[in-house]
C-alpha cells in the first residue's frame, strides 16, 4: 500500500488522475525503469534513511546540497522537469 493521494495534487498528478490510459502507460514504463538493480539499491539506502528520520505524511526526505533532508512531497518532485528548462 503506498502513500495517500496528495490532497492538493499538482499539474502532472491532475492529469493521470484524468487520464487512465495515460496513467497505466506511465506506470508500465515506471515499473522497467524502477526494477534495475541501481534503483532498487537507491531505494534500499533511501529508506534506511527515512526509518531513522521518520517524516510524517506527505513529506519526503531529499537530497538538498549533498544532505538528506525533509520537505514537502509536492515540493521535491516539482523540482525538476519544467523547472529544469
Amino acid at each position: 500500500m503506498g502513500p495517500k493521494p496528495s490532497p492538493n495534487p499538482g499539474k502532472t498528478a491532475r492529469y493521470y488522475r484524468s487520464n487512465p490510459k495515460a496513467r497505466a502507460k506511465h506506470v508500465r514504463d515506471n515499473i522497467k525503469i524502477n526494477n534495475t538493480p541501481a534503483k532498487r539499491k537507491y531505494r534500499r539506502d533511501l529508506m534506511k534513511i527515512r526509518r531513522k528520520v521518520k517524516p510524517g505524511a506527505q513529506q519526503d526526505v531529499s537530497h538538498r546540497g549533498g544532505k538528506m533532508t525533509i520537505e514537502s512531497r509536492k515540493t521535491n518532485r516539482a523540482r525538476g522537469g519544467a523547472q529544469r528548462k
